[in-house]
């Protein structure tokens, strides 16, 4: 079957979750983050998913807002800050993560090639409705879905099985769209064909599954998503 759906990841596929530590970074009061941004930004991410997989392997759900809090405290103990007026701006800011600059274009394109648009991700409703309101989105997505309809995070199948019950359409209709190898691989298990966005050049992850694709930005979307 053709590819009639897109189903895009939010956090470092659509929005840039190094946007917030960056800003920061530059703004009058905060020059403590001016070299050490980066590693902050790298702490906080790596411990929000660490987080989401734990409490999914230990059935000890909580929403993605609690992870994501979590994840910026253990990060700020690591790189001895303690700052609460730091915290609060770091924690406002994810509420308005920048969207990367292709990302209009792409999903405007899907939209004129006849596509089901959709957000498929971990982050609680709420969160996500500030980030795609932020990026002025809203009219080029069909619906977001969050995890919290299920109560696990990624990449627990009932997850995936999200886009199916809420489209009617065949996992074979699905191009699943992620900047996380991991959750690429996991959605290509699932029987979605899926593209890996590998910004940063890593490693593919040592799993029984692949990406179907790798692309280095979301520009090729549209082009890969009507060839398929």
């Amino acid at each position: 079957m053709p590819i009639t759906t897109c189903v895009f990841d939010a956090y470092g596929t659509l929005f840039d979750v190094t946007a917030a530590a960056r800003q920061v970074a530059a703004e009058p009061g905060f020059e403590c983050l001016s070299q050490t941004w980066p590693q902050l930004a790298a702490h906080w991410r790596n411990k929000q998913l660490e987080y989401t997989w734990l409490r999914a392997v230990t059935d000890a759900h909580t929403d993605f807002w609690q992870v994501t809090q979590d994840g910026l405290d253990w990060a700020l103990e690591a790189c001895a800050l303690s700052d609460q007026d730091l915290r609060a701006r770091l924690l406002a800011l994810y509420w308005e993560l920048a969207a990367y600059p292709e990302v209009p274009a792409m999903l405007e394109q899907l939209k004129q090639a006849g596509m089901n648009t959709a957000i498929l991700s971990n982050g609680s409703p709420a969160m996500l409705e500030g980030a795609v309101n932020s990026a002025g989105i809203s009219a080029l997505l069909d619906v977001t879905l969050s995890v919290e309809s299920v109560g696990v995070f990624k990449p627990a199948p009932r997850v995936y099985d999200l886009v199916g019950h809420h489209f009617g359409c065949a996992k074979s209709e699905v191009l699943f769209v992620s900047s996380n190898g991991w959750d690429a691989g996991c959605a290509t298990g699932y029987g979605f064909t899926t593209a890996w966005v590998n910004r940063a050049s890593q490693p593919t992850d040592r799993l029984p599954w692949k990406p179907a694709h790798t692309l280095s930005d979301l520009c090729p979307i549209p082009e890969l998503a009507r060839t398929l």
